[in-house]
């Protein structure tokens, strides 16, 4: 069984998606998702929090994300990707309260349910790119402040 922040997650990229491919990103786009697809309300709840913050903060994810696909531009990418690497993104930068691992082991797994063989892989490296830039992530390690309590 899918746990609630997965279920929120994939939530979250079918809104963005609509709200993508439409291009409407106003408030309703959401609503009108809600009101065909209903969901458990943590999952809801969650899936809101991830949206709105993409949303907010899509410049300066998508200024990051451009220096992290090096010889890509982001309207070359899958649409299904890119989503998934702004909502992981906006978890990286902007949710403290989820820890670094969690968030790029998440989107890698959304990746595989939703995008092309080659999207877990891509998205890992490019969330790697993200972490190393935003120094989350030196060498490879976890920075203590980032490592679960035992």
């Amino acid at each position: 069984m899918v746990g609630i922040r997965r279920k929120a997650r994939e939530l979250a990229l079918q809104v963005l998606y609509q709200m993508e491919i439409t291009g409407d990103p106003s408030p309703a786009g959401p609503d009108i998702f809600w009101g065909h697809f209903p969901s458990r309300p943590g999952a809801r709840d969650f899936a809101q929090r991830l949206i709105a913050g993409t949303v907010e903060h899509r410049r300066e994810i998508d200024g990051l994300l451009e220096k992290a696909v090096e010889h890509w531009k982001l309207g070359r990418l899958s649409k299904v990707d890119l989503i998934i690497l702004r909502l992981a993104t906006y978890e990286l930068l902007f949710c403290p309260d989820i820890p670094m691992n969690v968030s790029i082991d998440e989107a890698i797994e959304v990746g595989n349910r939703y995008g092309s063989d080659d999207s877990p892989a891509f998205i890992n490296g490019v969330l790697d790119q993200v972490a190393h830039a935003n120094g989350l992530k030196e060498a490879g390690k976890i920075k203590e402040s980032e490592r679960p309590e035992p």
